[in-house]
């Protein structure tokens, strides 16, 4: 059976880099990999972590699984661990069981903190150590890290639903198969297309916000956070 999360492009790769915050040749390098040539040496090349679909440019390319994914690469990312160690911590993620797309596992949420902590000090590793934090006796990620996680839901082995992160307020929600996986407002409902469409055709946010039971607020803050430049106009 088909399992649109992960097998359903939704998103091009600036939608989905703006809904993380994250640059969007930032977020292709993570989808597409990358080869890079360094003078008087062989070139280097890395696979992709973040699922994608092959596409058009300018198509949809990133699924459901793959923003899931995006959001936590951008958490560890805010952590400040450089990008070859997050893939180190992703290759020790994956050696635990959930090969393909251990960053949309419920397993990262329960016992990622654990399994990075403990291979961190078996190896003398000292960034991936960042990554943890001893809370109560009990292992558990970094805060900026944890508040990232805490914005996704499972509701099997694999993720359900996100709360889009870009936003430091709980504003809009993401489920892939409600709206296409158009982001809605939880206050409201109201699809984020909608009210950017509006938005960018001249009508203020006051009138956006009546029409759609959504306060004025929380409007302002997800335009300025996915589209700054936009909002500031």
């Amino acid at each position: 059976m088909k399992d649109q999360r992960f097998e359903t492009p939704l998103y091009t790769v600036t939608q989905a880099a703006r809904l993380v915050g994250m640059s969007p040749s930032t977020l292709a390098t993570w989808a597409k990999g990358y080869e890079r040539q360094r003078p008087g040496s062989a070139s280097v090349s890395q696979g992709p972590v973040i699922t994608a679909i092959e596409a058009d440019p300018g198509m949809p390319s990133i699924p459901f699984i793959g923003l899931v994914e995006c959001t936590v690469v951008e958490a560890f990312r805010r952590s400040g661990l450089p990008m070859q160690r997050i893939r180190k911590a992703l290759e020790v993620l994956a050696a635990q069981g959930e090969l393909e797309h251990a960053l949309a596992s419920k397993q990262l949420y329960t016992d990622g903190a654990e399994i990075l902590y403990d291979y961190a000090g078996q190896s003398g590793d000292k960034q991936l150590r960042l990554l943890t934090v001893v809370s109560s006796k009990q292992i558990v990620f970094h805060d900026v890290i944890e508040a990232y996680l805490q914005r996704i839901s499972f509701g099997d082995t694999w993720a359900t639903e996100l709360i889009v992160p870009v936003t430091e307020h709980p504003i809009l929600r993401v489920r892939p198969n409600v709206a296409g996986g158009d982001p809605l407002f939880m206050q409201g409902g109201a699809p984020l297309s909608a009210v950017h469409d509006r938005f960018a055709a001249g009508e203020s946010t006051r009138s956006i916000a009546r029409d759609y039971a959504v306060s004025e607020a929380q409007i302002n803050e997800a335009l300025h956070a996915i589209w700054p430049s936009q909002a500031a106009a």
